[in-house]
């Protein structure tokens, strides 16, 4: 499957790092894998971008973008443990943290500075697994589906690209995610659960076997795929936009410290909606956690329209600030490992004539 997403990668509209190549007359060369190459046949061989460290699409790529999700998700969701714990003390015990202010105080006065803390490692072990399939899958599912779509096509319909490219990498994001997710909401969230990764895992083993990890996948994807959709594709446009209507001269001529201010602005952009788009799905997520017998549909049942939308403006304080983060350091991670940036996709030639676009 890598090797046909390899070659898919040839094709598509959002960077064509491949140049034409032909043998000598009576020389042929092989490349491994293919057969003998015809003389005078044009072929398409991939090159590395002067400045790059490799090839766009290829095996190193999707190593370093996963790599780049997983500082990017796992620093930026560890850094934001307190909020997190709060947001989710709100939606599974508004009767005694009344808003986020009082929240903040109930845990302090309760557990100390130290509480705030709770459920950082399996945080960071989740979300790290999380970014490495999320950021690294985006961009491959990415070059499979434009490919399959065809350069026009795929510029055409790119919004429904990113949408389905993003949807498809955090199905796998989030089986990577639910279990260690299962636990920091418990040590969150349950009056005297283990306060730590090494302790609870075990009981949640112990008493639910490996459904109790991932009771709450359905859930998890119910937030997490609307979430990371609006993610990426509201980012993807948003940066389109910005360096259209916003940015006085083009990405070519920005510099590097410039591109990345236009980044992290347009990830806060996108997740303002990501917190508003998954927020319900959240709260289902909490409260399934932390109540063993109860169902998804049960769940909204007893919450109702009003409590699910609980911890709102934190959850957003919280998405936004993360979002914008985690955009800021993943492309600042392609920044310092040299990987390729293509800019926002442009119309293809083809599709210029046909419409009579100059």
């Amino acid at each position: 499957m890598l090797n046909s997403i390899l070659d898919l990668a040839k094709s598509n509209p959002f960077l064509n790092p491949f140049q034409t190549a032909r043998c000598a007359e009576g020389e042929q060369l092989s490349l491994g894998r293919s057969s003998l190459l015809v003389p005078t046949r044009n072929i398409a061989l991939p090159a590395i971008v002067e400045g790059d460290s490799c090839e766009y699409g290829s095996a190193k790529f999707y190593a370093l973008c996963g790599f780049g999700g997983i500082v990017s998700c796992g620093i930026t969701h560890t850094a934001v443990v307190p909020l997190d714990l709060v947001k989710c003390r709100l939606q599974v015990n508004p009767d005694k943290y009344k808003n986020i202010f009082n929240g903040f105080k109930v845990t302090l006065a309760e557990d100390g500075a130290r509480g705030l803390a709770k459920g950082w490692a399996p945080t960071f072990i989740g979300y790290s697994m999380q970014g490495l399939c999320k950021f690294g899958f985006y961009e491959a599912f990415k070059i499979l589906y434009s490919d399959l779509l065809g350069e026009e096509n795929a510029y055409l319909y790119r919004t429904g690209l990113y949408l389905a490219a993003s949807a498809s990498a955090e199905f796998f994001a989030d089986i990577a995610l639910s279990p260690m997710e299962a636990v920091k909401v418990r040590i969150q969230t349950m009056p005297g659960f283990a306060s730590t990764l090494r302790e609870g895992a075990p009981i949640i083993y112990r008493q639910e076997g490996l459904n109790g990890f991932y009771k709450s996948l359905v859930p998890l994807w119910m937030r997490q795929i609307p979430y990371t959709m609006m993610k990426f594709a509201c980012f993807e446009r948003t940066v389109e936009l910005l360096y259209k209507h916003v940015v006085p001269k083009p990405r070519s001529e920005c510099s590097k410290s410039e591109q990345l201010v236009v980044t992290f602005a347009a990830g806060y952009i996108a997740g303002v909606f990501c917190a508003i788009v998954s927020h319900p799905a959240d709260t289902v997520v909490s409260k399934l956690n932390q109540d063993k017998g109860s169902s998804a549909g049960e769940i909204v049942k007893k919450l109702g329209f009003g409590g699910l939308w609980k911890g709102l403006t934190a959850r957003i304080i919280m998405i936004g600030t993360l979002t914008a983060l985690q955009w800021f350091i993943y492309d600042g991670v392609k920044v310092a490992c040299r990987i390729p940036r293509p800019p926002p996709p442009e119309m293809p030639e083809s599709l210029k004539n046909k419409l009579g676009v100059n």
